[in-house]
C-alpha cells in the first residue's frame, strides 16, 4: 500500500493543497513500487533544492544516492520519510517504511530492547520481538544495555534493529555509517547486505562514499542542481555479495571514475 501525497498549487494561492489517499497495489508482490515521484520540487525561500524530480523504486531494489553537500540528498530522503513536504509534484511512498539516520538517536534512559520498540505498539511479548530483532543484528547479549554502554557501531545496530522490527517494505538510510571507523563500516556493510537479502525491502541509501555506493547498490543516482544528473545500473559483476578485496580495479574503476567526474572530482590521468 502506498501513501499518495499529491501537492498542487491553485491559481492565486501559494498554499499547497495536500491530497492524502491510499493507492491500491498488489498485496505482497515482491516487486511492487515503494517509491514513485513525479515532478517533485522543493524550495527553501528563493533557493530551489529539488527541481521536478522523477524517481521510481521497487521493493527489492537497492539504490544509492550520491551528491555534493547541499545538493538536496537529505531533503529528498526526508520527503520520502514524510518528515518534510514537497512544494510541488506527486509523491507516492510505501506506508510501511523505516529510517536510519547518521546518528543512532537512541533514548539514553531506555535499555536497548526498549529502544528497538520505540514508537511501535507491540503485544505483551514485545520484549521477545525486540530480542529477535537484536539477534538479527548480532546484539543478543546487549538487550538490557543502556545506550551509553554501547559502542558507536553497536548503537547503530540497535537503530537498524529498530527499523527492522517494523518489517518495512522501504528502508531509508541517511549516511548511517558516516560516523563509524573504517573497520566497523565494513562490518556494517556486510550486515546491511545480509538484512537486505533476508527481508527484501526497497532500500535508498544516501552516502558521500562512491566505493560504498558501488559495493552495496545495484543502482546509483547522482543528484546535482536539483535533478538527477546520472542514473546508472551497477554492472552485474559488481552487484553485492562481493568482498571488497575481490573487486578488480579494471571492473570498478570505469564506474568509479564516471561517478567521481559527475560529482566534480577529477582523477589525474583518467577521464569519465
Amino acid at each position: 500500500m502506498l501513501a499518495n501525497v499529491q501537492i498542487r498549487k491553485e491559481t492565486g494561492d501559494a498554499t499547497p493543497v495536500v491530497d492524502l489517499r491510499p493507492v491500491a497495489t498488489t498485496a505482497h508482490s515482491p516487486r511492487e513500487a515503494v517509491v514513485s515521484l513525479t515532478g517533485v520540487s522543493k524550495k527553501f525561500g528563493d533557493q530551489t533544492i529539488l527541481d521536478g524530480v522523477d524517481l521510481s523504486i521497487r521493493q527489492g531494489d537497492f539504490v544509492a544516492l550520491l551528491g555534493a553537500s547541499g545538493s538536496g540528498k537529505t531533503t529528498l530522503l526526508r520527503i520520502l520519510a514524510s518528515l518534510d513536504e514537497a512544494n510541488d509534484g506527486k509523491v507516492l511512498v510505501a506506508r510501511n517504511r523505516s529510517v536510519v539516520f547518521q546518528e543512532h538517536r537512541l533514548l539514553p534512559f531506555r535499555r536497548a530492547w526498549r529502544n528497538v520498540l520505540l514508537g511501535t505498539k507491540q503485544p505483551g511479548n514485545g520484549r521477545a520481538i525486540a530480542e529477535r530483532a537484536l539477534a538479527e543484528v548480532g546484539l543478543s547479549a546487549k538487550a538490557d544495555s543502556w545506550p551509553k554502554h554501547l559502542s558507536g557501531g553497536e548503537a547503530q545496530r540497535v537503530a537498524l534493529a529498530r527499523a527492522l522490527v517494523r518489517s518495512p517494505t522501504l528502508l531509508l538510510l541517511d549516511e548511517p555509517f558516516a560516523a563509524l571507523d573504517a573497520l566497523t563500516r565494513i562490518k556494517m556493510h556486510a550486515l546491511v547486505e545480509g538484512l537486505w537479502r533476508d527481508h527484501k525491502p526497497g532500500v535508498l541509501i544516501v552516502t558521500h562514499d562512491v566505493d560504498e555506493a558501488i559495493l552495496l547498490a545495484d543502482r546509483i543516482l547522482v543528484l546535482k542542481d536539483g535533478r538527477f544528473s546520472l542514473d546508472v545500473a551497477v554492472p552485474p559483476a559488481l552487484v553485492r555479495n562481493r568482498k571488497r578485496q575481490e573487486l578488480e580495479p579494471d571492473e570498478v574503476n570505469p564506474l568509479k571514475y564516471r561517478l567521481l567526474a559527475e560529482l566534480g572530482v577529477a582523477v589525474p590521468g583518467h577521464t569519465a
